[in-house]
Protein backbone atom coordinates (compact mmCIF):
# COMPACT_ATOMS: atom_id res chain seq x y z
CA UNK A 1 0.00 0.00 0.00
CA UNK A 2 1.22 3.46 -0.67
CA UNK A 3 1.30 5.63 2.32
CA UNK A 4 2.43 8.98 0.26
CA UNK A 5 -0.80 8.47 -1.36
CA UNK A 6 -3.00 7.06 1.89
CA UNK A 7 -1.62 10.53 3.93
CA UNK A 8 -2.58 12.96 1.17
CA UNK A 9 -6.03 11.39 1.17
CA UNK A 10 -5.98 11.73 4.84
CA UNK A 11 -4.98 15.39 4.59
CA UNK A 12 -7.48 15.85 1.39
CA UNK A 13 -10.49 14.35 3.77
CA UNK A 14 -9.44 16.98 6.80
CA UNK A 15 -9.37 19.97 4.40
CA UNK A 16 -12.61 19.38 3.16
CA UNK A 17 -13.91 18.47 6.65
CA UNK A 18 -12.19 22.23 7.74
CA UNK A 19 -13.68 23.61 4.68
CA UNK A 20 -17.05 22.68 5.56
CA UNK A 21 -17.11 23.18 9.43
CA UNK A 22 -15.58 26.61 8.27
CA UNK A 23 -18.33 27.79 6.18
CA UNK A 24 -21.33 26.25 9.19
CA UNK A 25 -18.95 28.26 11.26
CA UNK A 26 -19.68 31.59 9.16
CA UNK A 27 -23.33 31.39 8.87
CA UNK A 28 -23.86 30.22 12.68
CA UNK A 29 -21.85 33.44 13.15
CA UNK A 30 -23.77 35.95 11.02
CA UNK A 31 -26.97 34.37 12.18
CA UNK A 32 -26.03 34.95 15.55
CA UNK A 33 -25.42 38.64 14.96
CA UNK A 34 -28.13 39.13 12.36
CA UNK A 35 -30.89 42.10 13.98
CA UNK A 36 -33.60 38.90 13.96
CA UNK A 37 -31.19 37.58 16.79
CA UNK A 38 -31.75 40.37 19.10
CA UNK A 39 -33.24 39.03 21.95
CA UNK A 40 -37.10 39.90 22.16
CA UNK A 41 -37.03 39.76 26.11
CA UNK A 42 -35.05 38.76 28.78
CA UNK A 43 -35.83 35.05 28.07
CA UNK A 44 -34.90 35.04 24.76
CA UNK A 45 -31.14 33.72 24.20
CA UNK A 46 -31.17 32.62 20.65
CA UNK A 47 -28.62 34.64 19.96
CA UNK A 48 -26.93 34.42 22.46
CA UNK A 49 -27.17 30.53 22.07
CA UNK A 50 -25.50 30.86 18.37
CA UNK A 51 -22.99 32.72 19.60
CA UNK A 52 -21.97 30.03 21.70
CA UNK A 53 -22.50 27.07 18.52
CA UNK A 54 -20.40 29.88 16.34
CA UNK A 55 -17.57 29.70 19.15
CA UNK A 56 -17.60 25.93 19.28
CA UNK A 57 -17.81 25.49 15.60
CA UNK A 58 -14.49 27.75 15.28
CA UNK A 59 -12.90 25.67 18.04
CA UNK A 60 -13.78 22.88 15.92
CA UNK A 61 -12.21 24.06 12.27
CA UNK A 62 -8.90 24.86 14.71
CA UNK A 63 -8.81 21.48 15.85
CA UNK A 64 -8.98 20.16 12.66
CA UNK A 65 -6.19 22.35 11.40
CA UNK A 66 -4.17 21.42 13.89
CA UNK A 67 -4.46 17.86 13.00
CA UNK A 68 -3.47 18.57 8.90
CA UNK A 69 -0.36 20.16 10.09
CA UNK A 70 0.75 17.64 12.89
CA UNK A 71 0.30 14.82 10.13
CA UNK A 72 2.40 17.40 7.29
CA UNK A 73 5.33 18.25 9.64
CA UNK A 74 5.26 14.31 10.75
CA UNK A 75 6.47 12.93 7.17
CA UNK A 76 6.01 9.37 6.23
CA UNK A 77 7.72 6.56 7.80
CA UNK A 78 8.70 3.40 6.32
CA UNK A 79 8.28 0.32 8.84
CA UNK A 80 10.02 -3.17 8.00
CA UNK A 81 8.98 -6.61 9.37
CA UNK A 82 11.65 -5.84 11.99
CA UNK A 83 11.14 -2.51 13.02
CA UNK A 84 9.33 -1.80 16.08
CA UNK A 85 5.45 -0.07 15.82
CA UNK A 86 5.46 3.90 16.49
CA UNK A 87 3.96 6.69 15.15
CA UNK A 88 2.62 6.90 11.48
CA UNK A 89 2.93 3.03 10.89
CA UNK A 90 0.35 1.36 9.11
CA UNK A 91 -0.42 -1.61 10.97
CA UNK A 92 -2.50 -4.92 9.43
CA UNK A 93 -4.01 -6.74 12.57
CA UNK A 94 -5.62 -9.75 12.52
CA UNK A 95 -8.82 -10.81 15.12
CA UNK A 96 -10.37 -13.92 15.05
CA UNK A 97 -9.57 -14.41 11.84
CA UNK A 98 -10.26 -11.12 10.40
CA UNK A 99 -7.85 -8.88 8.70
CA UNK A 100 -8.24 -4.77 9.84
CA UNK A 101 -5.97 -1.70 9.16
CA UNK A 102 -5.33 0.63 11.22
CA UNK A 103 -2.78 4.33 11.04
CA UNK A 104 -1.18 5.19 14.22
CA UNK A 105 -0.77 9.03 14.49
CA UNK A 106 -0.55 11.34 17.83
CA UNK A 107 -3.92 12.65 16.80
CA UNK A 108 -7.06 12.19 14.92
CA UNK A 109 -7.94 8.74 16.30
CA UNK A 110 -11.37 7.60 15.09
CA UNK A 111 -11.12 9.29 11.79
CA UNK A 112 -11.42 6.34 8.76
CA UNK A 113 -10.47 5.84 5.35
CA UNK A 114 -10.96 3.66 2.47
CA UNK A 115 -7.51 3.34 0.61
CA UNK A 116 -6.55 0.16 -2.11
CA UNK A 117 -9.72 -1.33 -0.77
CA UNK A 118 -9.07 -1.61 2.33
CA UNK A 119 -10.90 0.69 5.60
CA UNK A 120 -7.91 2.17 7.45
CA UNK A 121 -8.72 3.53 11.21
CA UNK A 122 -6.46 5.66 13.15
CA UNK A 123 -5.66 5.58 16.22
CA UNK A 124 -3.77 7.23 18.50
CA UNK A 125 -1.20 5.70 21.52
CA UNK A 126 -3.74 6.78 24.14
CA UNK A 127 -6.21 4.53 22.71
CA UNK A 128 -6.26 1.06 23.97
CA UNK A 129 -5.70 -0.61 20.40
CA UNK A 130 -2.77 1.95 20.26
CA UNK A 131 -1.17 1.22 23.44
CA UNK A 132 -1.19 -2.33 23.04
CA UNK A 133 0.44 -2.34 19.27
CA UNK A 134 2.79 0.44 20.31
CA UNK A 135 6.69 -1.01 20.54
CA UNK A 136 5.54 -4.40 19.09
CA UNK A 137 6.58 -6.18 15.99
CA UNK A 138 5.03 -8.15 12.88
CA UNK A 139 4.44 -11.85 14.46
CA UNK A 140 3.69 -10.29 17.89
CA UNK A 141 0.37 -10.26 19.71
CA UNK A 142 -1.50 -7.38 21.48
CA UNK A 143 -3.94 -7.85 24.00
CA UNK A 144 -6.78 -5.34 24.68
CA UNK A 145 -8.95 -5.54 27.83
CA UNK A 146 -13.07 -4.63 26.77
CA UNK A 147 -15.05 -5.14 29.92
CA UNK A 148 -14.33 -8.40 30.93
CA UNK A 149 -12.91 -9.86 27.92
CA UNK A 150 -9.81 -9.74 26.18
CA UNK A 151 -9.18 -9.08 22.80
CA UNK A 152 -5.86 -10.65 21.36
CA UNK A 153 -4.54 -8.75 17.82
CA UNK A 154 -1.79 -10.20 15.89
CA UNK A 155 0.01 -8.18 14.34
CA UNK A 156 0.19 -9.36 10.65
CA UNK A 157 2.02 -6.64 8.60
CA UNK A 158 3.67 -2.87 9.58
CA UNK A 159 4.74 -0.40 6.79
Amino acid sequence: MNKHVLFEKLIAKLESERSQLAEAALHTYEAATHEESEPEDQYDTRGLEASYLAGAQAKRVAAVEQMINTIRQLGVKEFGEEDSISSTALVELDHEGKSSYCLLLPQGGGLAIDHDGHHIQVITPQSPLGEAILGRQVGDVASVDVGKETHEYEIVSVS
